[in-house]
């Protein structure tokens, strides 16, 4: 395309941002999901929904260890599985008997979780199975949409404030042999109505999935995609199967690895703020294993997916599932802990303060401080925007950090960082996107006294809100 058509294009694109609640979401960052159901006690991945209420008997069960545990990983929030497929409510529900009011436990678990997680000062979100295999209204249509929609309303209004509801799109059959249509939109009604300010997450409109559970991401992530996207899960789902040959034509799936390209987003007339969040577990499962308690992810593995999300403008929701007993697994919490001790060290000094930053003029006040308020704005076009560095001395560089001002969209297509040697500055990293966050690992180290951040491309004038280099 030409330059005319090109800035044509991105001046329709940057008028796509995020909403105040997708912005709160992505400074989240990192939380944890925390299956946990009667599948514990079956050592079951999927129950069935038979499941006797009485097995379910968690003796000693600590909100405060879940809760505290979380947090020494760095954690922001944490998203509870108050149900899953099998039905068995975590929270005494007024709708059904398939709950901990019927097992010899009694407590309601996502009471004690969300206020403990208030106590704490972490985020407290729920997951709420659309699939129930135990009701008997399942497969009825709207007799199942009201019990649902009676059980998720009991979620909204009881646990204070929601920071997430997460949909999946998981279905089957009821006993009557019928498939259940979800009334999605009047799911996402419901949740505006009580908690405004809660993203709804990969069945939703707020939140995609990266399009795995392995915790891999793409090269380039894109917060401005079609607006179709939207419908990926659901209509991927048996329950919302939909025959249209248009629709066929023009799939898109979460597993695409190109959602938000120039090429891709020209001849799309409806285009919305979707970021991705990445979601994996600890453990080979989703819910505990006695089996799988030597099996916890390494430090270093956990790291790159971190590094790769987070870094890589996503979110990263990872599960850590409590035993029989209640408690999060000793293995578990050690490794929570490795990786709370790995952030702090890792990003807690940032060389810019005893740094020179310029970009023709000083920006250093502009874009350290990690707000919105304050950016650095670029050149629509003209050449290369350069950001340079220079230090007092040579530093040891193991992360640089740069952030956009995403309420003013996502707009950097490609950069490279240069490093100064001996020689003169030499191109030591090739980047395509920015957006929320861009995490740029050195390993052992980089050793130089002066970086040069060049965007070679981008979405008329590039807006960075904070550049952050850590020894």
């Amino acid at each position: 395309m030409n330059a005319e058509e090109k800035r044509t294009i991105d001046e329709r694109l940057v008028k796509v941002v995020p909403s105040d609640r997708q912005v709160e979401h992505q400074k989240t960052e990192f939380y944890a999901f925390v299956h946990f159901t009667v599948n514990a006690f079956t050592d079951r991945e999927w129950g069935e929904g038979t499941e006797d209420p009485a097995i379910f008997n968690p003796v000693k069960f600590d909100a405060s260890q879940w809760v505290s545990a979380i947090k020494d990983a760095g954690m922001k929030g944490l998203i509870l599985t108050c149900k899953h497929h099998d039905g068995f409510c975590l929270w005494p529900s007024k709708y059904t008997d398939h709950s901990v009011a019927s097992s010899p436990f009694k407590r309601d678990i996502a009471l004690e979780v969300s206020q403990e997680c208030r106590k704490q000062g972490i985020k407290f979100g729920f997951y709420l199975s659309p699939w129930d295999r135990n009701s008997k209204l399942y497969g009825t249509g709207k007799a199942y949409d009201d019990y649902f929609v009676s059980q998720l309303t009991e979620l909204l209004t009881g646990y204070g404030d929601i920071f997430s509801v997460w949909f999946d799109g998981a279905c089957g059959e009821g006993e009557n042999g019928k498939k259940q249509y979800y009334d999605w939109n009047r799911y996402y009604e419901t949740v505006r109505k009580y908690q405004p300010g809660a993203c709804i997450t990969i069945c939703g409109p707020d939140v995609r999935w990266c399009g795995n559970e392995a915790g891999h991401t793409r090269k380039s992530e894109w917060s401005v995609v079609p607006a179709r996207t939207r419908d990926t899960e659901k209509i991927a789902s048996l329950s919302q199967q939909k025959d249209d040959a248009e629709f066929r034509k023009r799939k898109i799936t979460a597993k695409d690895q190109d959602l938000g390209s120039r090429d891709i987003l020209a001849n799309e007339q409806d285009l919305v703020w979707y970021p991705a969040e990445v979601n994996t577990s600890i453990r080979p499962g989703w819910f505990w294993h006695e089996s799988e308690n030597d099996k916890v992810r390494s430090l270093d593995e956990l790291m790159g997916i971190y590094n790769n999300s987070v870094g890589g403008n996503a979110t990263f929701l990872l599960n850590i599932p409590p035993t029989k007993e209640g408690l999060f697994h000793e293995n578990d919490v050690k490794r929570l802990h490795e990786i709370g001790e790995y952030l702090r060290k890792a990003f807690s000094v940032n060389l810019i303060e005893k740094a020179k930053v310029t970009a023709g003029t000083s920006i250093k006040e502009l874009i350290f401080e990690d707000n919105y308020e304050k950016y650095w704005c670029g050149k629509a076009e003209g050449g290369d925007n350069v950001i340079e560095v220079n230090f007092e001395k040579p530093e040891v560089i193991r992360n640089i950090v740069i952030k956009e001002n995403i309420k003013m969209s996502q707009r950097v297509e490609s950069f490279f960082v240069e490093a100064r040697t001996e020689d003169g500055f030499k191109k030591v990293y090739d980047g395509t996107v920015i957006g929320y966050k861009r995490i740029i690992p050195f390993g052992s180290g980089l050793k130089t006294d002066a970086l040069r951040i060049v965007i070679t491309d981008s979405r008329l004038e590039p807006v960075i809100a904070f550049l952050g280099v850590y020894e």
